[in-house]
């Protein structure tokens, strides 16, 4: 299922078709989406040519000149999640050496963001480590959508515009008129988003999903705080990757007598056995938004896929302009 949303925001000018300084390029991640983006911005997608060797290494050029051009590549990096990245370090580093005045990484979907502290011992820091092979391969900026955790905008030392794809999301609830909503988060990690997320739908009731992650992918429910019964819960969470928490946490409320169960989240990771749980019977509806591209053998019934290219290219137009980003959010 697809739908339209209406922002909450309006445009702080109207995208002009004069776009010889602004330039805009995809990686092969999800084309859709930016192609969506650049007709928001009245505007084309750049030429680039992508070729893969024998060995698999990548090749890419980019097949216009971009000299002095400020240059936004849109690239998720979404599975293949190291080809992905690597696309986007190379193209950044062909545009640099093309001369770009300004690059700047679109990352729709942020990889290894999971592990963005240490937990144990003698283990990697892998959301600091992508932020410095971006930063090293010649981008200027990043805007990067819903990243896992907020501190990640830390990890870099390149200016970081960081958007929220809730507008989408409340928007699209709004337009449902569902009744008696308490808003759930699915751990205590995700209280911020989900108290956010409240308050944008009327000061909605706020419930929390004590959990205990036995390994990764791996989540016990253990303890629900807050009243769901005879409400429409909606689970809100950045991602859902296996759906093994948001699916537990359905579980849980419909037990403690949730009327409706709603689960909404900006990135639709879905490993295995992610559709099998999703479509189970536990769920309404799943929204997600088109961060990831969903192929049509993970679609199913309860799935509805938001676009959140406006959202997308009014903060490109905003950066361009040199205008307020964080004002599309107020």
């Amino acid at each position: 299922m697809s739908y339209t949303a209406t922002l909450l925001f309006s445009p702080t000018s109207q995208p002009a078709s004069d776009n010889n300084r602004l330039r805009l390029f995809s990686g092969s991640a999800n084309v859709p989406l930016a192609q969506e983006v650049a007709r928001y911005l009245g505007m084309d997608v750049g030429p680039m040519v992508r070729k893969r060797f024998a060995d698999g290494e990548l090749y890419i050029q980019i097949q216009e000149s971009i000299r002095g051009c400020d240059v936004y590549l849109i690239q998720p990096c979404c599975k293949p999640v190291n080809d992905n990245l690597m696309e986007l370090l190379i193209a950044i580093d062909a545009c640099r050496r093309a001369s770009a005045r300004q690059i700047t990484a679109v990352i729709p979907y942020y990889c290894y963001a999971r592990a963005d502290r240490k937990t144990a011992g003698r283990e990697a820091i892998t959301a600091k480590l992508v932020a410095n092979l971006i930063t090293e391969a010649g981008a200027d900026r990043v805007l990067a959508m819903d990243l896992h955790s907020a501190q990640i905008q830390g990890y870099f030392d390149i200016p970081l515009d960081h958007v929220y794809g809730s507008p989408v999301l409340i928007d699209y609830l709004v337009s449902k008129n569902l009744s008696d909503l308490v808003v759930v988060s699915p751990d205590v990690g995700g209280v911020t988003r989900a108290r956010a997320f409240a308050k944008k739908l009327d000061d909605a009731p706020l419930a929390i999903i004590d959990k205990r992650r036995q390994a990764h992918n791996v989540a016990e429910v253990v303890n629900l705080i807050g009243d769901v019964k005879g409400k429409t819960a909606v689970l809100v969470d950045d991602m859902i990757d296996t759906a093994g928490t948001i699916s537990e946490g359905a579980r849980l409320l419909r037990q403690e007598g949730a009327r409706q169960v709603y689960a909404c989240a900006t990135h639709a990771v879905f490993s295995e056995p992610a559709i099998s749980r999703l479509s189970s019977g536990l769920f309404e509806e799943v929204i997600v938004t088109n961060t990831i591209p969903v192929p049509e053998n993970q679609r199913f019934d309860q799935l509805t896929v938001l676009s959140v290219a406006e959202l997308l290219g009014e903060a490109i137009w905003r950066i361009h302009e040199d205008s307020s980003v964080s004002s599309m959010f107020r």
